[in-house]
């Protein structure tokens, strides 16, 4: 059965009454919290909109496949083929793609890996993005560890906001985890960009079943403590070596469950084009997250299209089809060139992910090696 009836019903759902998705989406309306175009770069362009009327205002760009973890539900302990280094986007190529992006009204760059603290040139690139015409937020999604040395040049150069991975606050589970016994590294790390002075820093957790399953209400704690908002992701079918199953999964309604018997839990009825669900903790503004990607997708409403550390663009996490940009990139391919291919690659777009169905494959590329 088409899942693009319902998606598209989903994208409906999120508009004004009697309003056509692609009438919406070129209102122009401003997004709470991020940039807005000038009115000259709208009539400059038209916006990447895909066949259901979604707006892609968010990209993506993996800067390394490589990482100082091993996460098991992300890489397996060795053997992994990393990409020959010459095959990774520049700072120039990079950014090129990221103007051409931003002048079709992309308003936020997430930098992403692997870990994307292993580019030496990571202040640079920050630097060059955060530059901008059009001035897109800057973020980044780390594991922190290089964070105690490089919090205050990034914040420095532009960088607006972090997300950090911390599925555990227990050292031995950490390692077991992460196949590397570096917590306190981490949280050294989490405790130097609130010195450099980021604020709106958020942690991202994956639970694994009968093994950090039980630290729901103990990293809620430590995030509502410090000012952090917390978000449980549920562990998705892109690990590298293949060992997804649905059943190993810990779901949002688990996780709910979990936080429900020590939190009052009230949602938060606003999402837009954010892949986390909210609620608001124990009457305070305080709020959790859960990204449900798997059990209850928000398909509907994606904004993202992300670039791969080699050039290679993707629509969705799940895609199966990647468009070239490192060869127009390298053979001469003017800004036109590079605007056609964004076009096409967003028009393309499926209307939402298979996983689930009998149908479903994963990708060949694992996360590690999309960005995530």
């Amino acid at each position: 059965m088409s899942i693009a009836p319902a998606v598209e019903r989903t994208v409906g759902n999120l508009l004004p009454d009697g309003a056509a998705p692609a009438e919406h989406v070129a209102s122009g309306r401003a997004v709470p919290g991020r940039a807005t175009p000038s009115d000259a770069d709208r009539r400059d362009a038209p916006g990447l909109v895909d066949r259901f009327g979604r707006r892609h205002r968010d990209l993506r760009i993996s800067l390394t496949d490589r990482c100082s973890l091993r996460c098991t539900y992300c890489m397996p302990a060795e053997g992994m083929p990393w990409l020959p280094s010459d095959e990774l986007l520049t700072v120039a190529e990079m950014t090129r793609v990221a103007a051409v992006a931003v002048r079709h009204g992309v308003e936020e760059i997430r930098l992403t890996g692997g870990e994307p603290l292993l580019r030496p040139d990571i202040v640079e690139i920050v630097a060059g993005l955060a530059a901008l015409p059009g001035a897109p937020e800057i973020s980044m999604t780390t594991n922190g560890l290089r964070l105690a040395a490089l919090a205050e040049p990034l914040r420095a150069a532009g960088l607006g906001r972090l997300n950090m991975s911390l599925d555990t606050l227990r050292p031995e589970r950490y390692a077991r985890l992460t196949r590397r016994d570096r917590l306190g590294r981490a949280l050294d790390g989490l405790a130097a960009a609130d010195r450099a002075g980021f604020t709106g820093t958020k942690l991202n957790a994956v639970l694994v079943r009968g093994v950090n399953d039980d630290e729901t209400v103990d990293l809620l704690r430590f995030a509502l403590e410090r000012g952090y908002e917390l978000r449980f992701i549920e562990q998705m079918p892109l690990d590298a070596g293949r060992t997804w199953t649905r059943e190993g999964m810990v779901t949002a309604d688990e996780v709910l469950a979990s936080l429900t018997g020590e939190f009052d839990l009230v949602p938060v009825p606003t999402r837009g084009a954010a892949p986390a669900e909210r609620w608001r903790v124990d009457g305070t503004d305080a709020v959790v997250g859960i990204v449900a990607s798997v059990t209850r997708p928000f398909c509907g409403a994606c904004d993202r299209i992300r670039l791969t550390a080699d050039g290679q663009l993707r629509s969705c996490l799940f895609a199966r089809d990647e468009t070239d940009l490192r060869t127009i990139l390298r053979t001469g391919g003017d800004d036109e060139r590079i605007a056609q291919a964004l076009g096409l690659a967003v028009r393309a777009k499926a209307a939402g992910h298979t996983v689930g169905t009998a149908g479903f494959e994963q990708p060949a590329r694992g996360m590690s090696a999309i960005g995530g």
